[in-house]
């Protein structure tokens, strides 16, 4: 069996292990187009794959403002509580944090594993749940600066 065909099910093994669906359907398409010799849409995937995700994940948030789930009221009561002020802090920081994540999987690809293997050590030992993989590189990629003295 061909090197990458092995990581790409070692990545859906750790995905598994980790009970994170989207490391195991990522890698589990990618292995897929492999074996059927689809190599030809990589570039595009590589390419545009990131761009066309964050679309359809800002198409699912606003949702419910076009289906009137979310209002003027709680527009107005996101500026005027604690509660909505800190979530629009924790969405600017998650944000912010989540760009240098992508920054970091766009120039060290290879993260990706290392994030993989952090996920299943949180998971399993530290009762955490898996968080995406864009915010994951964006605390590696703090560290990494930190470390660095950046």
């Amino acid at each position: 069996m061909p090197a990458d065909h092995v990581i790409l099910l070692g990545l859906v093994a750790l995905g598994v292990a980790a009970r994170n669906p989207l490391i195991v359907t990522a890698a589990g398409i990618v292995l897929i187009l492999r074996v059927l010799g689809l190599d030809r849409f990589f570039p595009l995937l590589e390419r545009r794959g990131l761009e066309a995700g964050l679309i359809f994940l800002l198409i699912a948030v606003l949702v419910p403002f076009a289906t009137g789930e979310v209002g003027w009221s709680e527009i107005r009561q996101s500026f005027t509580s604690w509660t909505g002020l800190a979530a629009i802090v924790g969405g600017i920081l998650a944000a912010v944090v989540s760009g240098y994540g992508v920054t970091l999987l766009q120039v060290q690809p290879e993260v990706i594993v290392g994030l993989v293997v952090g996920t299943i050590l949180g998971v399993v030992l530290f009762r955490g749940i898996p968080v995406g993989p864009l915010a994951a590189a964006g605390f590696a990629a703090i560290l990494l600066a930190l470390v660095r003295g950046q």
